[in-house]
């Protein structure tokens, strides 16, 4: 059974920092687009960052770029995602997720297109 699980949220300070990681069990990830997803409440569950399995194509939303950056060991099964600069729109429950498909086009900005979740961190920054 495949397991994705995250780590690492919690309350921060506006400007302050995070890093969440995200272990994948049950499968390995190497080849697989990892994604880190949000969702705020009422919203919808929106893409961050994603990154290709040889971790050399890197996709950020325009309200990250410059402060989140994501990476991945594939020798230990695990994606991250280190968030810098952090401000109160931030504060979301994010998700990673794994596409077992190619990076191609920006399908990996779609959740219809990952085949596995997390269970969510809480990631809250206050003002």
């Amino acid at each position: 059974q495949v397991q994705l699980v995250e780590s690492g949220g919690g309350l921060v300070h506006a400007g302050g920092s995070l890093r969440l990681s995200c272990a994948a069990s049950g499968r390995i990830i190497s080849s697989d687009v990892m994604g880190w997803f949000r969702q705020a409440p009422g919203a919808e569950r929106d893409i961050v960052a994603a990154i290709s399995g040889s971790g050399g194509s890197t996709y950020y939303a325009d309200s990250v770029k410059g402060r989140f950056t994501i990476s991945r060991d594939n020798a230990k099964n695990t994606a991250y995602l280190q968030m810098n600069s952090l401000k109160p729109e931030d504060t979301a429950v994010y998700y990673c997720a794994a596409d077992r498909g190619p990076w191609l086009g920006r399908s990996y900005v779609s959740v219809r297109n990952y085949d596995y979740w997390g269970q969510g961190t809480q990631v809250t920054v206050s003002s």
